[in-house]
């Protein structure tokens, strides 16, 4: 039985690896739809930058965003970056400190040129009269690479850029990069190498295990020869 249970655990682990190897080559599948209002999927061969607790910039196509502590981040609680205004340098997008204090901050969301808002819940002091304004923390940053750049994984989301490449930088819908699909969400994939690497890990796995099951059942004959 411990056999048998080894061998269909390496064949799941087998399928799994070839379902992560066949997805790389839709990596701009039609986005899955998400009612999260900062949720957003990329253009077709963009990414989204973040920044991890290094400050080193890393790229994902997964734009499941949230804010945390007044900053956007990615699902890996990474901060995410982008521009507080036209002439503002690339850094991570946060809401007003203020607001985040006072708790006047809600409502966040993504729209599709890249913008992020939120509604800030006022009172005026003379009237008492309760008010809601749109606030923009700024716009997200896109990137992309030259064809054939192969990116290094860091997780299942996220990828550095090899040494020595620089990414392009830009903005959604600014003439060099299409809008994003705002409630919307695209997995990043798996790279290709390391997914084809894992499946070969995943058969030589089996191959073992069949090379044990063939030891054991030779044993098993020997043994069961000596006994007649």
């Amino acid at each position: 039985m411990l056999i048998a249970n080894s061998t269909m655990r390496a064949l799941n682990d087998i399928a799994e690896r070839e379902r992560d190897v066949l997805a790389e080559f839709a990596p701009d599948a039609t986005p899955e739809r998400t009612a999260n209002p900062l949720s957003a999927a990329p253009p077709s061969g963009a990414y989204f930058v973040t920044s991890d607790d290094r400050g080193r910039r890393l790229f994902t196509r997964d734009g499941a965003f949230a804010i945390q502590d007044g900053t956007l981040v990615d699902p890996a609680g990474r901060a995410v970056l982008g521009y507080a205004d036209d002439s503002a340098a690339l850094s991570p997008l946060r809401v007003d400190p203020v607001d985040a204090a006072l708790g006047f901050a809600s409502g966040a969301r993504i729209e599709a040129d890249g913008s992020i808002s939120y509604a800030r819940r006022t009172i005026d002091p003379r009237t008492g009269r309760r008010e809601l304004q749109r606030e923009t923390l700024g716009l997200l940053a896109l990137a992309r690479f030259a064809p054939g750049t192969k990116l290094q994984p860091i997780d299942a989301q996220s990828a550095a850029a090899p040494p020595g490449i620089a990414p392009h930088f830009g903005k959604p819908g600014d003439g060099n990069f299409s809008t994003l699909t705002p409630f919307a969400r695209a997995g990043s994939g798996v790279d290709i190498d390391l997914g084809l690497q894992r499946l070969q890990e995943a058969y030589l796995a089996l191959d073992a295990i069949r090379s044990a099951g063939q030891a054991q059942r030779s044993v098993e004959k020997t043994a069961m020869d000596l006994l007649k």
